[in-house]
């Protein structure tokens, strides 16, 4: 469903309440009896899990499947998949610097790509009371996964031309795919980018951020908005988020929110940060209660905050977390 997406920006910073946009899809998995290999590869089932969790929790948004290997297959790695687990890529595309300059943009018929539009196409069909955001990786987290993490690591430093050379198809793809994504219907991409925060903040500007603010001019307007995710950062490379110009940005729970909300422009949203193993997937019920209360203590004075977990929530999360996260929102709303 089309919608003004500065305007719902602007009405979750302009509201009393707190609102809250968990990054999850594999409770929904499961509840419709599927596991992650189905619904990672199937864009019914993928829509279907989307579209429960809309129907079970009034968040502020919904969110698809945040998935790191969608963009990498595309590009030609070997994907290792699991039902109990999000899928992983196998090996190192590229051997060397040499194969970089060989290296073919794909279409975006190749791999599951078709099937994760599909799902988008389907729950911003279904889902017509709030904003769908769809998934894709960040360019330096995809150079990472085509390239080999430690490998690019040294790249960029040895041979930046080279590093560059990458980013720059990476992005080009990254955009492709989120201009496919924003014909499904969809109303944002969160942009998982957690790679970037291996980097300083310097070298996350030049590797990172200058291709996802491409990417951002490129695609984001009334209708479309980036939530930049970068469960990396612990706050040492906020500003090289924000330097990007996304509408809001996503952080892990490795950072403290109420430091980095700092150097976020307070017409941005400022998202997390859950803990979403050792809280959400391996918590109690209380410890989610206190986790929340108290975020949301710290975070009283900033009203462009959203409550979230801190990474998408991980396969076998017990929904009775779950549960109690929506519970200790409506709690502290209600004081």
């Amino acid at each position: 469903m089309k919608m003004n997406m500065k305007h719902w920006v602007a009405d979750i910073i302009g509201q009393k309440k707190v609102t809250a946009v968990p990054v999850m899809t594999h409770p929904g998995i499961e509840l419709n009896g599927n596991t992650v290999s189905q619904a990672v590869s199937n864009g019914v089932m993928h829509a279907e899990a989307v579209i429960r969790l809309a129907d079970k929790y009034k968040c502020a948004a919904a969110c698809t499947i945040m998935d790191l290997t969608t963009e990498a297959e595309a590009f030609g790695a070997k994907i290792a998949f699991s039902d109990d687990a999000v899928p992983a890529v196998e090996g190192r595309l590229l051997p060397d610097a040499d194969s970089i300059y060989r290296l073919q943009v794909p279409s975006l018929n190749a791999g599951r790509i078709p099937a994760y539009l599909k799902a988008n196409l389907l729950a911003a069909r279904a889902i017509d009371d709030r904003p769908v955001f769809g998934g894709c990786i960040g360019p330096f987290s995809l150079a990472g996964r085509l390239y080999d993490m430690s490998e690019i690591m040294v790249l960029i430093y040895e041979q930046p031309e080279a590093a560059h050379a990458l980013l720059d198809k990476c992005s080009s793809f990254i955009e492709k795919y989120c201009l496919a994504l924003k014909a499904t219907g969809a109303n944002g991409v969160v942009m998982a980018e957690p790679a970037a925060g291996l980097l300083s903040n310097d070298d996350c500007l030049e590797f990172s951020s200058q291709y996802v603010k491409r990417i951002v001019e490129h695609v984001q307007d009334d209708e479309f908005i980036v939530v930049l995710h970068n469960c990396g950062n612990t706050g040492h490379c906020t500003k090289a988020m924000v330097a990007t110009g996304a509408a809001a940005y996503h952080f892990g729970n490795k950072c403290r929110m109420e430091d980095v909300i700092l150097d976020v422009p307070p017409t941005a949203l400022a998202m997390g940060n859950i803990d979403p193993v050792s809280i959400f997937k391996d918590g109690t019920v209380e410890q989610m209660r206190s986790s929340v209360l108290n975020l949301l203590e710290s975070m009283s004075n900033y009203p462009n905050f959203v409550l979230s977990s801190g990474c998408d929530t991980p396969p076998h999360t017990p929904m009775s977390n779950i549960d109690a996260f929506f519970e200790a929102l409506n709690e502290y709303n209600n004081r």
